[in-house]
């Protein structure tokens, strides 16, 4: 990955061309003639001298602006020369700058014998796979582009050119350095204790000094049986080794082993010679006492580092013995090689909990998998049980999985789930606390109690904490009463400091420390700053530091690795699998069938079941109608909204479901208004007030809202469903009390509908949402139950008093399709036909009802008419002169709602509100 500093030395730097030569001020011929011309032709015409002297002016005027046209082409000329030159300057200021980032990073990554000397932190923790040979010129990352000329090209050699740094080669290339004697071993002898400052003893040995370089027998590394080997080598043959450092004499063919020349000058000055390839570098040389008293240095590290130099070579799990299971008191288990001997710990009596702090690439992910597997070959799974949390990645554990201790395996890339594991924790402290109780013991080893010891592995805990911050809690109160309870944390994380509190870390006295990246953070858990010290890469990987609250000093261990071949033996013995801390997990679908005898009530609606892993159990959730005032469900689609509605009104068919029809859905709101102990049931009420005109919405949507509000009086239950909660359906569902959130699209949504950001899930199945602070899966309602009832079929309206009014659009087309509908039993008139003076109680005819039809505007000319009906005869009028309706009948309320081009009208009679009517 590029570092921000990287990228921006790789930027390249733009340079501005420098400007053009000016161009040469050209003679303003017309300029000087038009003056001379004119003078000329004054004089001609008034004879006066004076007009002589004004055509001289024009020449003067024209060498004048020659001369001021050169002077501002040159004062140009040097404000470019100086814009271009500010513009190299800073240029130049920029490379240099770039440069010594560049060394500064050079030289963090290759470390020569100078810093390694100076910062002991580097000590055996640098790359081994760089040999520092000098310093000299290297080829830079900057670029130049853009400009012209010498100065550009300068510029641009010397930002491809970075000097004084450092100069490297591959060890394992082999280098011959050749000179006078004195400074070629000063030389040779800079490099090998280059190396052996690079890596720590248990990666590399040294061979046997040769004569004159006895300082070499005080290093850590000839006591060690590292599989890599140095050797310094004079005049003879090299000895057979890794890395190879000889001496020659000037111009002396190198070794075949060397596949680098160092020709060393005077001034410590050299020349590397790589095949081809030659370069100039500044050498580093070392005398023999400087040499001695770094290899006594090391020495002392080394015996701070633990006995013989470091631990043994790299080995796996199979290659140690399992300790003997022994009584139930304790868990003993060999997780590596210390010393030579195996390395045991024990959970139970070195705990009752540990921590395990290490950088990434440490090895600790292995550490744990090393720690479980040898538990489980050790012991079976009525003595030991595993809860094994992954929040790396979710793969650290995948070869631990089938082992038949781990009640489970939880990661970060489900996060409802493993937040599920963890809560049930509580159940389980509170489920081995009440055991305890019943067998009369004070923990788990002693008689009679047969509860397995369960240890809870955790890989990254601050992950962990960073995504679910308020399970710290949940920790802290299992590491407070773990012990009694046979229950064990073992904690993995990058740091320990700002991310395990206090609290926990005092109840966590086994404490291991591989390789981390600050020394403080190394005493924070070992006491000591050892495992700051620790070889970076494969050198220092499986190495860690184990520290006993009993123990003086940390005990430096080669951790073993765990393959599947050592697993396989043990999830295939058979044993049965053990039982998770926690109950199922909800189903993703649940019939009602499956759940309505678990409730003893008749009279409540069942929901579905909630999920309460604090309390270990999953209960029945209810509606109680009459009782409560009700339940709004929020959802996005295909969250299963719909199916609540299904779900209630399968169990209360007399419940009033107000339809997505918009004319129905009127018409059952208007019906709830009036209805004692009832039920609503109102679907997507986001998307039912959005069917309605502005007026309509906003007079159906306060009918709702009055409906919930006498909910409590009238002993009325509301459940509504919406995706959205905005506006008036905010308002509406703010009085129900109890809220269900479905799946929503995404956590801003989640929160605006009043949810916990933190329980948040965009996996969650259709049906399963949060009611009442739990984890609720509602149940599927039967295929066959309809969330409304089916559709009246309208029944068309007939005229039956002596003459009716009607208010029509396009009466003339209209009235044809009614006497089609109404037959020869109906007389139809116009209004536009109608004789003047005439009135409507003389139209009245013995044999036939008779219709009046006419437009908005000619009832409103015939005013007359209009009043006459009004006061006596029924008024009907068309749905699609609703703006005309206030004015025509003089309603001041909104007549029920009314499709439009859909044949309804509204009748007003009798001195009765407006009716929704179906015209044929």
């Amino acid at each position: 990955m590029t570092s921000p500093l990287a990228a921006r030395i790789d930027e390249p730097l733009s340079l501005p061309s420098p400007a053009p030569p000016p161009r040469p001020a050209r003679w303003p011929l017309f300029a000087a003639l038009v003056p001379v011309v004119g003078g000329v032709a004054m004089w001609f015409v008034t004879g006066s001298l004076l007009s002589l002297c004004f055509a001289a002016l024009g020449p003067l005027m024209a060498v004048a602006a020659a001369v001021d046209a050169r002077r501002s082409s040159r004062r140009e000329r040097r404000r470019a020369d100086a814009a271009y030159a500010e513009a190299c300057a800073r240029i130049e200021r920029e490379i240099e700058q770039r440069h010594d980032r560049e060394r500064v990073e050079l030289n963090r990554r290759l470390v020569d014998l100078g810093a390694l000397l100076a910062d002991e932190r580097a000590v055996w923790r640098a790359s081994s796979d760089e040999l520092v040979v000098g310093r000299g010129e290297a080829s830079s990352r900057v670029r130049v582009s853009g400009g012209e000329g010498e100065r550009a090209d300068a510029l641009r050699r010397r930002a491809g050119v970075l000097p004084d740094a450092p100069i490297s080669i591959a060890p394992g290339e082999g280098v011959c350095v050749r000179g006078a004697p004195v400074v070629a071993q000063a030389v040779a002898r800079a490099l090998a204790l280059q190396v052996c400052l690079r890596v720590a003893p248990e990666a590399l040995g040294v061979a046997a000094a040769p004569p004159g370089e006895e300082w070499m027998d005080a290093l850590p590394h000839r006591q060690t049986s590292a599989p890599r080997r140095l050797a310094l080598s004079g005049e003879g043959p090299p000895p057979d080794a890794d890395i190879v450092i000889a001496v020659r004499a000037p111009d002396a063919a190198p070794p075949e082993a060397c596949g680098a020349v160092l020709d060393v000058g005077e001034g410590l000055q050299g020349r590397l010679i790589r095949g081809t390839h030659e370069e100039d570098v500044a050498l580093e040389a070392v005398s023999r006492a400087q040499a001695q008293a770094v290899a006594e240095g090391l020495a002392g590290r080394g015996a701070e580092r633990g006995g013989r130099g470091g631990p043994d070579a790299a080995l796996t799990l199979g290659e140690l013995e399992p300790v003997a299971s022994g009584d139930r008191a304790g868990l003993p288990a060999v997780v590596g090689r210390a010393d030579g001997e195996p390395a045991v710990i024990d959970i139970v009596a070195d705990g009752p909990h540990a921590v395990v702090v290490g950088t990434t690439g440490a090895g600790k992910s292995e550490l744990l998998v090393t720690w479980v597997a040898s538990l489980a070959r050790t012991y079976t799974a009525d003595r030991v049980v595993f809860l094994l949390a992954d929040f790396k990645g979710g793969t650290a554990f995948d070869a631990l999985s089938e082992l038949p201790h781990v009640t489970g395996v939880i990661t970060d890339l489900d996060g409802a789930a493993s937040r599920r594991a963890v809560e049930s924790l509580r159940a389980e402290v509170r489920r081995r606390e009440a055991r305890l109780a019943a067998c009369g013991a004070r923990d788990v080893g002693a008689p009679g109690v047969e509860l397995p010891r369960l240890v809870i592995v955790v890989d990254e805990f601050a992950a962990m904490l960073q995504e679910h911050p308020d399970l710290h809690a949940v920790f802290a109160d299992v590491a407070a009463r773990g012990r009694a309870l046979g229950m064990h944390l073992i904690l993995g994380t990058q740091r320990s400091t700002g991310v395990l509190r206090d609290a926990l870390v005092a109840n966590c006295p086994l404490r291991i420390a591989l390789r981390v990246a600050e020394p403080s953070e190394s005493r924070g858990v070992i006491g000591v700053d050892l495992a700051a010290t620790l070889p970076g890469g494969a050198d220092g990987r499986g190495l860690a530091y184990i520290r006993r609250a009993a123990d003086a000093a940390p005990r430096l261990t080669r951790i073993a690795l765990t393959t599947p071949r050592e697993l396989a033996p043990i999830g295939a013995e058979g044993a049965p699998r053990a039982q998770g801390p926690w109950l199922p997990p909800l189903p993703s679908e649940l019939p009602l069938a499956a759940v309505r005898g678990r409730e003893p009530d008749a009279s409540a609606v069942v929901l579905g079941i909630a999920d309460d892993p604090e309390r270990q159990r999953q209960p029945v959730v209810t509606l109680r109608p009459g009782v409560e005032r009700g339940l709004v469900v929020v959802g996005g689609s295909g969250s299963g909204t719909s199916n609540v509605v299904r779900l209630v009104r399968a169990q209360r068919p007399d419940a009033i479901v107000v339809p997505r029809d918009a004319e129905g859905a009127w018409d059952a709101v208007e019906c709830a208004e009036h209805a004692v102990d009832g039920l609503l049931l109102v679907d997507d009420l986001d998307a039912l007030l959005a069917r309605f005109p502005h007026d309509y919405a906003h007079a159906i949507a306060e009918r709702i809202e009055n409906v919930v509000r006498d909910a409590g009086e009238r002993r009325m239950t509301v459940v509504a469903t919406t995706a959205r909660v905005t506006g008036a359906v905010a308002r509406i569902i703010d009085l129900l009390p109890r809220r269900a959130l479905l799946a929503l699209a995404s956590r801003a949504d989640h929160a605006a509908a009043g949810g916990d950001a933190t329980t948040f899930d965009p996996r969650r199945p259709p049906g399963r949402g949060v009611l009442d602070g739990q984890e609720v899966q509602f149940a599927l309602a039967p295929g066959a139950v309809r969330g409304e009832a089916e559709p009246a079929t309208p029944v068309a309206w007939r005229p039956g008093a002596p003459v009716t009014a009607l208010v029509v659009k396009a009466a003339r087309r209209r009235c044809a399709a009614l006497a089609d509908g109404w037959g020869d039993g109906v007389r139809i008139l116009a209004l536009d036909e109608l004789p003047p003076g005439s009135s409507l109680e003389s139209l009245a005819g013995a044999d036939a009802p008779v219709v009046v039809a006419g437009e908005p505007e000619s009832w409103q000319r015939q005013w007359a008419l209009l009043q006459e009906a009004r006061g006596g005869h029924p008024l009907v009028v068309g749905a699609e002169c609703a703006t005309e309706l206030r004015a025509l009948t003089g309603e001041r309320e909104l007549p029920p709602f009314a499709r439009t081009r859909a044949s309804r009208a509204w009748l007003c009679a009798d001195g009765l509100p407006p009716r929704r009517i179906v015209l044929p």
